[in-house]
């Protein structure tokens, strides 16, 4: 068996290399979470960013990491969730129901996302992040947010493609909870 090196100690992640393989560790243990939050009017929220690994502007669904801040740091996914969606878009959820966890890229990171869905959503303030983002926040009409997501990357932005994932979450709520 292949000794695990530690390359660089960061405060959010950890390089590692084990034998040829070099890989990124997260270093808070809750990973993170993306929401699929859809409002009274039927529009499904999308945030805008930027993202300084990438050099450009994202679109995402509202999402954090899970324990990253001292006062938070034994949440579970759920209440991360509750969280990040007011901080980031400024809805508060009445409910989050958990769709499943997994990795983002197990080739890369150890990171585990966990895929949630807000319902009953109520406006508390304007969202748009803490102090360290500037977050844009959009409403999308949900029958147009497949449409407008490729329109998005046609203009220049960087889309997570976890965003068709979670279209395909909503678009399948019944069949995903029936498990």
């Amino acid at each position: 068996m292949n000794e695990t090196v530690t390359l660089c100690n960061g405060i959010w992640l950890r390089l590692k290399r084990r034998g040829r393989w070099e890989y990124a560790e997260r270093t808070n243990p809750g990973g993170g979470v993306m929401i699929i939050a859809l409002t009274a009017e039927d529009k499904l929220l999308f945030v805008e960013q930027y993202r300084p690994a990438l050099e450009c502007m994202t679109i995402e669904m509202p999402a954090g990491l899970v324990g990253d801040v001292p006062e938070s740091a034994t949440e579970n996914a759920i209440e991360a969730a509750h969280r990040e969606l007011i901080e980031e878009t400024g809805y508060a959820s009445a409910r989050i129901d958990f769709i499943m966890s997994g990795p983002t890229s197990a080739g890369m990171s150890n990171e585990i996302l966990a895929f949630v869905r807000a319902h009953d959503l109520t406006r508390v303030n304007e969202g748009g992040g803490d102090e360290t983002e500037n977050i844009t926040v959009h409403e999308v009409p949900r029958k147009d947010a497949a449409r407008w997501l490729v329109e998005k990357m046609t203009a220049g932005y960087s889309v997570d493609p976890k965003m068709f994932a979670g279209l395909y979450f909503l678009e399948h709520d019944e069949m995903i909870h029936k498990r």
